[in-house]
């Protein structure tokens, strides 16, 4: 008898299984199966810094199938040649795994351009032809995410087309995926508009919506820190913990966003979706299985529980950056920026105080803050502990002595720090703070990946773990919109200088507390 090919044993079964594919073998990642990826918007900043390195990047380390297809879709005049240019001098300029011809010549096989505006049933027309052709000719079987790259009042119309051209409806057998960048709306109300028409076209659980801070392996690691390791649970709660603070710091103003960031702020920007879904990785309790359905029963439970402060005023907190230094030259405020209304009362600075009221955090204060033009670009998440409940030692022993803290570096330098008492070396009782770190990048050997390149491998794999469901979205601007419905009525924001740590107001509320900022 004849030897057969590998692929007749395939197709023919015999119970044959590839000892490489044991589920206890962690030596394989997770690989995409045969699809294609569409960009809307796909010659804007996200796309060209972002998106398509991230692609490239997945390609290089051998994580996308060999036929995988990009499609782009803007408002250019481009021939799919000029696209693949565009395409390989961003990858050449932004990807973080080596760059290798052979590998972008087998992606750019793969690429294909559209040009058109988002109401050119045309342009649409040949959109559906190019996914038709590339499923022929590099075997994608019908599987595709469309991401829209484009600014939020794009979404319906772009969705809606998709509908109406017949490339939402996957063929029998394949899958299509709709993915949306934040905003997520700009309060509870426009949010639910933007998933009434998103569900319309796309059923809930093919919608991602993309948090690239999710992606990040720190954040991930806050669930591994908590439930892969029995030292931090038992004292993870309102008997031992004293506060809670969550950061995100830039040193950058707005640049060019004016259009986008004006009348936003930094607090629907980045409190609503980065600092809450930090905060409900980090309260939330255990799942009772780590897929995304597990993970949003207990992150729901997180935002339904939190309670807003009965005194906004005293314990929150907007503000605008001003004229200052940084990075040893003289910065605009922002009010002096191009495109920004001299009168604006957007916030760059926002802080607020939250708690979650169940047994775990009853009592334990929340202080969430985010802000532009601050000391430096950091985001971390510090537990502080509660001080030692009674002192054998002398005050003069432990007057440098803080409180202890576990502190979450989600970048730039991705790690973690505990931060205790210790004695200093010599003949007399002297207690001092000193830390342990931990710092991904000399634990282990392979640098971490980009946060979209993680998120994007997701989507094609159908992993929602690391993605908001709209029951999330629609819980965060609940909390958020009081706040900001205060702000518009009460005053305008506090100025502080470039480079500082933010407004003397956010100071203050923590100090009303018996509190202090963290320095990170």
């Amino acid at each position: 008898m004849a030897p057969r090919s590998l692929a007749e044993v395939l197709e023919q079964g015999d119970g044959w299984v590839n000892p490489l594919r044991d589920p206890q073998d962690r030596r394989l990642p997770k690989i995409a199966g045969p699809s294609g990826l569409v960009i809307f918007g796909v010659t804007g900043d996200l796309s060209r810094k972002k998106l398509m390195p991230a692609v490239y990047d997945l390609a290089n380390r051998g994580l996308l199938p060999p036929g995988f297809s990009l499609v782009g879709f803007a408002r250019r005049d481009w021939e799919d040649e000029d696209f693949a240019q565009i395409v390989h001098d961003s990858v050449r300029d932004h990807a973080r795994t080596e760059f290798r011809e052979e590998v972008w010549q087998q992606l750019a096989e793969g690429m294909r351009f559209i040009p058109g505006d988002f109401d050119d049933d045309q342009a649409f027309e040949q959109l559906r032809a190019a996914v038709d052709e590339l499923d022929k000719s590099r075997g994608t079987s019908g599987n595709y995410a469309f991401y829209l790259s484009v600014p939020p009042k794009f979404f319906p119309k772009v969705v809606k087309q998709l509908k109406k051209h017949g490339l939402a409806e996957a063929p029998a057998g394949s899958w299509r995926r709709g993915v949306i960048e934040k905003p997520f709306g700009r309060d509870l109300k426009s949010a639910r508009e933007l998933n009434r028409v998103v569900h319309e076209v796309f059923d809930p659980e093919q919608v991602f919506r993309i948090d690239h801070y999710l992606g990040k392996e720190t954040v991930q690691n806050i669930l591994a820190l908590r439930f892969a390791n029995q030292m931090y649970e038992p004292i993870w709660n309102r008997s031992y913990v004293d506060h809670v603070q969550i950061t995100m710091a830039e040193d950058i103003g707005i640049g060019g966003r004016a259009g986008y960031y004006d009348g936003i702020g930094s607090a629907r920007d980045v409190i609503q979706n980065h600092l809450l879904q930090l905060m409900a990785l980090t309260a939330m309790e255990e799942p009772i299985a780590f897929d995304a359905d597990s993970l949003l029963t207990e992150k729901l439970k997180v935002l339904k529980s939190v309670k807003l402060p009965e005194n906004l005023g005293e314990h929150t907190v907007r503000g605008q950056y001003a004229t200052g230094w940084q990075g040893g030259e003289k910065v605009s405020g922002y009010l002096d920026e191009d495109g920004i209304d001299p009168g604006s009362t957007t916030d760059t600075y926002a802080a607020v105080k939250l708690e979650v009221d169940n047994r775990r955090w009853a009592g334990v204060p929340f202080y969430l803050r985010t802000g532009k033009r601050l000391g430096r670009r950091v985001t971390e998440i510090a537990v502080v502990f509660q001080r030692a409940p009674h002192s054998p030692f002398d005050s003069t022993a432990t007057e440098e002595l803080g409180a202890n803290a576990i502190v979450i570096r989600v970048q730039p330098d991705e790690g973690m720090t505990v931060r205790f008492g210790s004695k200093v070396p010599g003949t007399s009782m002297e207690i001092r703070d000193v830390s342990m770190d931990f710092a991904y990048g000399e634990s282990f050997t392979e640098s971490s990946p980009e946060a979209y390149e993680r998120l994007i491998l997701d989507v094609l794999l159908g992993d929602a773990n690391l993605f908001p469901r709209h029951q999330e979205v629609e819980e965060s601007w609940k909390i958020l919109d009081p706040i900001e419905g205060y702000w518009d009525t009460h005053g305008k924001p506090a100025q502080y200088a470039s480079g500082t740590w933010g407004p003397g107001e956010a100071d203050e509320m923590l100090a009303r507390d018996g509190r202090s900022w963290r320095r990170p």
